[in-house]
């Protein structure tokens, strides 16, 4: 063990892994980022990524022959990607919109969810199985979770959809919840 070259094949492979760990999960979290229309912040994000990319990458090329340098590369991507997605769900940046599909009267629904500062738009319509109601409420997806939860203690159970939402903009949403306006998450003042 006296000859054995723990720069070589510990510290630069671990330095290598850490880089890729570092720019997989900018790179996830950039590609979310573009997704939702932030275009200030990206451009940082790129930059930073791929300086760290290019250190890893000289690392890998001055060492063709280490075969734990080229591991530590793909094991730092695998990584980054996981670290990317765990990062990007705490952050829980944007909006959501949940479409409700409720059988029957929707009044007490409404009213729960008003009561807990969610908007909701109210569409009648008709189901395979007669008439229904389609509510629909855009939440902040840091709220998610607990909207779900106020759902699923509902008896029927009703149907309902997640979808991202891109952007929400202020031209077709009102923060004054008048009748008959759309209103979103957060315009509900609570009594």
């Amino acid at each position: 063990m006296e000859n054995f070259d723990y720069i070589t094949w510990v510290v630069t492979p671990l330095l290598i892994f850490l880089a890729r760990l570092m720019d997989v999960s900018l790179a996830t979290v950039r590609h979310i980022l573009i997704f939702r229309g932030m275009k200030k912040v990206v451009p940082v994000f790129a930059f930073i990524e791929v300086s760290i990319w290019l250190l890893a990458i000289a690392q890998v090329m001055q060492n063709l022959s280490n075969v734990a340098c080229f591991l530590a590369f793909a094991l730092g991507f695998s990584a980054g990607t996981y670290v990317g997605m765990v990062i990007e769900e705490r952050l829980a940046l944007g909006f959501q919109l949940v479409r409700v599909i409720f059988a029957g009267d929707s009044n007490e629904l409404r009213d729960s969810l008003k009561q807990e500062g969610y908007g909701v738009t109210t569409i009648d319509a008709r189901g395979a199985r007669g008439a229904v109601e389609i509510l629909l409420i855009v939440s902040a997806r840091r709220r998610l979770f607990k909207l779900l939860d106020l759902l699923a203690k509902l008896d029927p159970k009703p149907f309902f959809t997640v979808e991202d939402v891109r952007s929400v903009g202020s031209t077709m949403l009102r923060r004054s919840s008048m009748p008959g306006d759309f209103a979103y998450e957060g315009t509900v003042k609570k009594k």
